[in-house]
């Protein structure tokens, strides 16, 4: 597993976790800027494939601060949650803001990745509780 990245297993199903990380998602100060279904799109090519797909997180006031600070961190956002299958269980990932933005070596930066590691966590929490 890839070093920096947040790893949690659940028995819900793929499209089960979307639809809760979604709705995790409207219970913070974020939305849900873009949800890539990889497994419909393989489908519409009439390919098999297992769950995978993302959905992208961030709000346009946390935005505007990272493009304050440095602009090529836009880059990095929005924060993206990755859910795929993994050995019949779901696997969601993510990589924390703070270590989104730790390359950029920027104070502000460092600020508001402490400001939004928490707000993710909860997202990830409440999707996933029972």
């Amino acid at each position: 597993m890839s070093a920096g990245l947040i790893h949690r297993s659940t028995t819900y199903s793929c499209d089960e976790v979307i639809e809760r990380l979604k709705a995790a998602t409207a219970t913070q100060p974020m939305g849900v800027v873009a949800h890539i279904n990889g497994q419909a799109a393989a489908a519409r090519r009439g390919l098999d494939a297992a769950c995978d797909q993302i959905l992208e997180v961030f709000q346009p006031d946390f935005a505007v601060r990272v493009w304050a600070a440095c602009k090529e961190a836009g880059l990095d956002i929005p924060i993206r949650f990755h859910v795929h299958a993994d050995g019949g269980r779901t696997l969601v990932s993510y990589r924390p803001p703070s270590r989104v933005f730790a390359p950029y070596a920027h104070p502000e930066l460092d600020r508001l990745g402490a400001e939004l590691d928490p707000i993710f966590a909860a997202i990830l929490e409440r999707a996933l509780s029972s």
